[in-house]
């Protein structure tokens, strides 16, 4: 046998590689501290501060009720069909009552509306459902506008 066998020990690393490891892990830990940090900040925020209503009501039933009228003499010219307005006017009384309220009733269905503190609202956008979403055709555009107005103008 030879007494110089070849043996070769282990290969160190180099140092590089730990710190490049430690750095990743570091990455990987303030990632995760940065998405939940900023999402329970967002949440306790949304929650904390609702939006407050807008104190100049008048003004801006009169703007909606432009809208409504507005897009009631669309209807009537030609230029959306009724189906599309119906839908239109929907929209426009939720964001009134979401800028009147504060309460986003935009996504709202009208059981949402009538659990919620806004029956008014509730009840015409119920009477809308069939002329946006049934099967028939549906009812006249000045009807359902007439009712979306009334409903603005008796918010108080």
């Amino acid at each position: 046998m030879q007494d110089n066998s070849a043996f070769y020990g282990p290969l160190h690393y180099s140092p590089l590689w730990l710190w490049c490891g430690v750095a990743l892990l570091a990455l990987v830990a303030g990632w995760y501290v940065f998405v939940f940090a900023g999402t329970r900040t967002t949440r306790r925020r949304v929650q904390g501060s609702p939006r407050s209503a807008l104190t100049d009501l008048p003004a801006l039933k009169a703007a909606y009720l432009q809208r409504i009228q507005d897009v009631d003499r669309e209807a009537a010219a030609g230029a959306r069909d009724a189906r599309s307005a119906h839908q239109q006017i929907s929209l426009l009384l939720r964001a009134f009552v979401r800028d009147a309220t504060g309460v986003d009733a935009t996504r709202m269905t009208h059981q949402d509306l009538a659990r919620h503190p806004l029956p008014a609202a509730a009840v015409v956008v119920e009477a809308l459902y069939p002329a946006e979403f049934g099967p028939g055709p549906p009812p006249s555009v000045t009807a359902s506008a007439a009712k979306a107005a009334a409903a603005v103008r008796a918010w108080s």
